[in-house]
């Protein structure tokens, strides 16, 4: 008997859209807005788009983005069920609340379609954390296992995927009132790093602070190899993604695989999309990796 089913996500995976194409997982793309004029979440499809949204950061400008709504899920989902079943994870909960409107459309859907099976995953994950559990759910429906048997999977790993940043451009954290003028103001002057993380309700929570990128890059080596299944032995994927800073990406890169020479193949370094780097803006590094269950954080 077939199992396959139909693995499907949203753009703030961050990854590139021809990977997800490779991998055979449709993507519900989110949109932003700047100066009243709305845009795609292309995922890379358009080489000049994210350049062009960092460039429209530098310039002050501040992007909006919204949740999708039922509407646009229904549609997204309706044409994939007339295919299949289908199992779609979701961006977290915990930075938006289009999930919300995800399981609505799904409840209505399988009304419509009892003859098909439909399922909707919070993922508690974000940008390539997002992805790296996607990838992996890819890699279970490839070998064969159940719709059910994914879902479960998902529910019962999501929280070890972790996500580990830093930032070295407090520009847009000040500008989305993240964090006061004063602060990030003597936070550039003194170089200062702060080093957040996902918690496990898949929400930003920044957790420390070190001065300068060195330190920031060690720092986050450090957690990798106190958090990650095996210690330095870790011998899954690794991936690390960057808003508009590749050079302190591939520092970071550097020092992991020098730390964890057991990795599943090269670290894959991706971008941070638009929606992602809406909040974050240029200059923050992040890497993601399967380890212990996400702590709670207040």
């Amino acid at each position: 008997m077939d199992n396959k089913f139909i693995l499907s996500c949203c753009s703030t995976v961050d990854l590139p859209y021809d990977y997800m194409e490779q991998r055979d997982i449709p993507v519900l793309s989110y949109t932003y807005r700047v100066d009243g004029k709305e845009y795609l979440d292309d995922m890379g499809r358009d080489r000049d788009a994210r350049p062009r949204f960092y460039r429209m950061l530098a310039e002050g400008k501040l992007p909006q983005t919204s949740q999708i709504n039922v509407a646009t899920y229904m549609a997204f989902f309706e044409k994939l069920l007339q295919q299949g079943d289908l199992l779609h994870v979701a961006f977290t909960s915990g930075q938006s609340a289009s999930v919300n409107n995800a399981y609505v459309a799904a409840r209505e859907l399988q009304e419509r379609y009892p003859h098909r099976k439909i399922a909707v995953v919070d993922s508690l994950c974000s940008s390539s954390g997002y992805g790296l559990l996607v990838d992996a759910a890819a890699d279970l429906r490839d070998a064969g296992v159940t719709l059910e048997e994914a879902e479960k999977w998902l529910l019962e790993n999501r929280n070890k995927v972790h996500h580990q940043f830093f930032s070295s451009n407090m520009t847009q954290f000040r500008r989305t009132g993240r964090v006061s003028g004063a602060a990030a103001a003597v936070a550039t002057i003194l170089g200062i790093c702060p080093l957040m993380r996902l918690d496990a309700a898949g929400a930003i929570k920044a957790y420390d602070k070190v001065r300068g990128k060195k330190r920031a890059v060690e720092a986050t080596v450090k957690t990798m190899a106190e958090h990650a299944q095996g210690g330095t032995d870790y011998g899954q994927r690794c991936w690390v993604c960057h808003s508009d800073c590749p050079e302190d990406a591939q520092i970071l890169i550097d020092a992991l695989e020098a730390q964890f020479p057991k990795l599943r193949g090269h670290i894959r370094l991706c971008d941070i999309g638009p929606v992602i780097g809406s909040h974050s803006g240029p200059g923050t590094v992040a890497v993601f990796f399967f380890g212990d269950e996400r702590p709670v954080m207040e």
